[in-house]
């Protein structure tokens, strides 16, 4: 009975040895450069837009999309736009980041929002923004008694109200738009402290 109580060789310790190196191995391997995308916010810098002049919206903008060139941050290495695998000094353009932009047709916000103030009660903003027949009813009602006018004046100037064709008004790009808000991988939020 002694002979096979024998100590038997350690294999336990063996097989997780070459479970570590395994490991090993397959990480390595397994290792791929994180496409320039999908970086993290601090991790690149993106350049602001060009604004065209006459619409107030990116220069490039098509189908509601524009898009920007972003610059990794200095030391990072990324595959950029082109699948290959670059070493980043801060200076190349690693990938282009798509931007909203809007569709505008030439109706102004502020031209909108004077004639709905000053003309409102003879329909003149609801002609200016294609609606010719409350445009009518407002000038025949003398703006609903100046009730109809006042409360086109509140939507039109809280953008309730827009263009008859579905376009937005041509606001200034860094002026007074209303956007929606959302939480996406790029807001910040900050935890609360309570007393």
């Amino acid at each position: 009975m002694a002979a096979s109580r024998a100590p038997r060789p350690a294999a336990p310790a063996a097989a997780a040895r070459l479970l570590g190196v395994l490991w090993l191995v397959s990480a390595a391997a397994g290792e791929d450069a994180l496409k320039c995308e999908d970086l993290r916010v601090g991790q690149y810098l993106c350049k602001d837009p060009k604004i065209n002049d006459a619409t107030q919206e990116p220069v490039n903008c098509t189908n509601y999309t524009a898009h920007v060139p972003c610059f990794p941050a200095p030391n990072i290495t990324c595959k950029d736009f082109g699948g290959n695998e670059t070493h980043f000094t801060g200076r190349e353009v690693g990938f282009f980041k798509p931007i909203s932009c809007r569709n505008v047709n030439g109706y102004s916000y502020k031209v909108a929002v004077a004639l709905s103030l000053f003309l409102g009660w003879l329909g003149a903003d609801r002609f200016y923004l294609g609606y010719p027949a409350l445009g009518l009813l407002k000038f025949c009602t003398v703006g609903f008694c100046g009730i109809g006018s006042l409360i086109d004046f509140i939507l039109i100037s809280m953008q309730i109200v827009g263009p008859s064709d579905g376009s937005s008004y041509i606001i200034d790009y860094y002026g007074t738009r209303l956007t929606r808000l959302s939480i996406t991988n790029e807001t910040f939020r900050k935890t609360q402290l309570y007393p």
